[in-house]
């Protein structure tokens, strides 16, 4: 019999998995692929990524490259994995989704304490569980959730992926931002009036929804392109189209405007529009994103879409640890806990398998240091909050060192190395509760 239930396969329910299962615990594994899918899903392999490829920065002097370094000090099994399934992004990681789903899936199964059963879940359970079914939980699991957590959603959105063969390379060249990697994006430059033009069509163009949706039901992090410009006209060259840092070979000077592309998988035969997140109908993705004049003949591998994620009311209904205020036995993570983004979900993930050790180990779970980036986002999730709304990594959620520091740079790598010293005297007091 398993000691722990995990429920969903995704980025939070593979790192708690694998987790408990490095130290002994014997888990069952619940997935609902292949019996079942949501709309955004495709494959039948774990950690499968359906929105960008990019796990955001690998700098640790920025929010996502310091929860990266928390989570490589906590020995992640899904990071490490991400690691060896790279592309090339600059100062991002990016993956082959397919390698790193494969990647994955394979070591889960390889576990000998991991037992996977296919199926869609249609109960919590009595015993320990971590819920961790993403934002697309599925019936009747999810109506089961609302009940016990309280149920809220937002408006989420997929970049379009293009074959590499249809980009005209004469009207685009190869270069990362400021020179931050190895010729990792494959831009494309607008004059002003190409910008002007795409703009107009951009703003004008037909949604694939009727529906206009409302602010606060639109998460900011993936908006679709389309209601950005809809801000105003430089909108767009403030955000995904900035120009900056990216001087054009074939001028010799800064574009008006700048689509960047980015590898999809390590072949480098696709390529997903950075920042391009949409809504619109497909034949007006290809006639709008065709403007652009390195896309004119553009092949689809993927269009963009909208869907609607699911997260639970996490202030009313957990605690610091993940774990239900109404049941000291059943834990959420992933972002249907209310953290949002990839590498936040492995990191919710790997924070509720350790709470999981504590308490079979006959010891109340501690949460992680409020001045890491992990035990940041776990108090930012349970705290009273009347207009909660899911969060990523970053340095507004710590508390400030004690003396001033004015230089950024030297500032965030005193934030980086005081979160990994808390994490390791962390580790240190609770590595004695499981082992």
């Amino acid at each position: 019999m398993s000691d722990v239930r995990v429920i969903g396969a995704g980025l939070a329910g593979c790192e708690a998995a694998l987790t408990l299962a490095e130290h002994g615990v014997n888990v069952q594994l619940v997935e609902c692929k292949p019996v079942a899918r949501s709309a955004a899903h495709s494959e039948d392999g774990f950690c499968e990524l359906v929105c960008s490829n990019s796990l955001k920065s690998k700098d640790p002097l920025t929010a996502h490259g310091m929860l990266k370094a928390e989570l490589r000090a906590l020995g992640s099994h899904v990071l490490a994995a991400a690691e060896e399934c790279s592309v090339p992004a600059g100062s991002a990681l990016a993956v082959d989704r397919k390698r790193f789903s494969e990647t994955v899936t394979e070591r889960v199964l390889a576990s000998p304490l991991v037992s996977v059963k296919c199926e869609v879940a249609s109960d919590i359970g009595e015993g320990i569980t971590i819920i961790a079914t993403g934002p697309l939980t599925l019936p009747p699991l999810e109506g089961k959730i609302a009940e016990l957590f309280g149920s809220l959603h937002f408006y989420d959105a997929e970049a379009p992926i293009v074959s590499a063969d249809s980009i005209d390379m004469s009207k685009a060249f190869f270069a990362a931002r400021y020179g931050k990697g190895d010729d990792d994006y494959l831009n494309c430059p607008l004059t002003k009036e190409e910008y002007e033009t795409f703009y107009e069509a951009l703003v004008t163009a037909d949604r694939a929804e009727a529906k206009s949706f409302e602010k606060r039901e639109i998460f900011e992090g993936c908006m679709p392109v389309e209601v950005m410009a809809a801000r105003g006209r430089d909108a767009l060259r403030f955000g995904p189209m900035k120009p900056v840092g990216l001087i054009d070979p074939n001028t010799g000077r800064r574009a008006y405007a700048v689509l960047q592309l980015r590898k999809e998988n390590a072949q480098g035969n696709m390529y997903n529009l950075v920042g391009f997140q949409t809504n619109l109908k497909f034949s007006e993705q290809k006639r709008v994103f065709g403007i652009i004049p390195a896309l004119a003949n553009a092949e689809y591998m993927r269009y963009g879409v909208m869907h609607r994620n699911t997260f639970i009311d996490a202030p009313s209904a957990i605690d610091a640890c993940f774990r239900a205020k109404k049941r000291n036995n059943l834990f959420v993570a992933g972002q249907i806990s209310g953290v949002e983004g990839y590498v936040e979900s492995v990191a919710s993930g790997k924070s509720a398998a350790l709470h999981v050790l504590s308490l079979l180990g006959g010891s109340e779970p501690e949460p992680l240091p409020p001045d890491t980036m992990m035990g940041a986002l776990a108090r930012y999730v349970s705290a009273e909050n009347a207009n909660f709304q899911p969060m990523n990594a970053n340095y507004g959620l710590l508390p400030q060192t004690e003396e001033h520091i004015r230089d950024k740079s030297v500032r965030r790598r005193a934030l980086l190395e005081r979160s990994l010293c808390s994490l390791n005297k962390y580790i240190k007091k609770i590595s004695g509760e499981y082992k």
